[in-house]
């Protein structure tokens, strides 16, 4: 099954209110309504693309060591995924997918991270929780995420809706901005340049790992 199809199906569950969500259509009305204002603001539109120049950035893994991006494209073409946090299951599961794809991106001699802004206590959590074999990095303030054009602040009648749900961005995070990243995923070849880009205000839109193959492919000719 297609990690979109996974998506879907978790998806429809949730919505249709199933045990053990047993959530309110009123929430899901309030999380449509952001979603749809996020898309119609064209924020997606600003965000990097194939050709741009990456910049190049330094975050800590979860056991507080730095790792740049520098270094990491010194050896190879560089992945970089996105995601909101441990807290969101569309995220857990694309960073599954990204695991079972992970041997066909080193095939080609890339190197795979996954950057959010929650602690690193979390970024912990979702390693071991997914069973994942890349680093997770801490994007505090999501401020590299802005640098790619990911940011944004929730809208006040969000936030009010994940207190009433006890979804604590600014502990998971250790920020109380109230922001987050629109999840979007990275091929960036050893000069810095954006080979691949894909970006979705709709966080329950993730492309598949496969996509990002050929940009790979173009990558390992180029450096080999």
């Amino acid at each position: 099954m297609s990690l979109q199809a996974k998506l879907d199906a978790f998806k429809a569950d949730f919505e249709a209110g199933k045990p053990p969500y047993n959530v309110p259509h009123a929430v899901i009305e309030v999380m449509h309504r952001a979603t749809a204002e996020l898309i119609a603001s064209g924020a997606a539109g600003k965000a990097l693309k194939a050709g741009d120049k990456a910049p190049a950035f330094t975050l800590n893994d979860p056991e507080g060591n730095p790792v740049s991006s520098a270094d990491l494209l010194a050896n190879g073409p560089l992945v970089v995924s996105f995601y909101r946090g441990v807290w969101c299951p569309y995220c857990n599961m694309e960073l599954q997918a990204l695991e079972a794809a992970l041997p066909s991106f080193r095939d080609l001699g890339a190197s795979l991270i996954a950057i959010s802004p929650q602690t690193a206590v979390n970024s912990r959590k979702s390693v071991r929780q997914n069973e994942l074999d890349f680093p997770i990095l801490s994007d505090t303030h999501n401020d590299v995420a802005a640098k790619f054009g990911l940011r944004f602040a929730l809208p006040d009648y969000l936030v009010d809706l994940y207190k009433n749900l006890k979804n604590d961005l600014p502990g998971f995070n250790g920020d109380e901005s109230w922001t987050l990243p629109m999840p979007g995923r990275f091929v960036i070849g050893q000069d810095g340049v954006i080979l691949y880009a894909e970006v979705n205000p709709d966080y329950t839109r993730r492309p598949e790992p496969e996509d990002m193959l050929p940009a790979l492919r173009k990558a390992a000719n180029v450096t080999a």
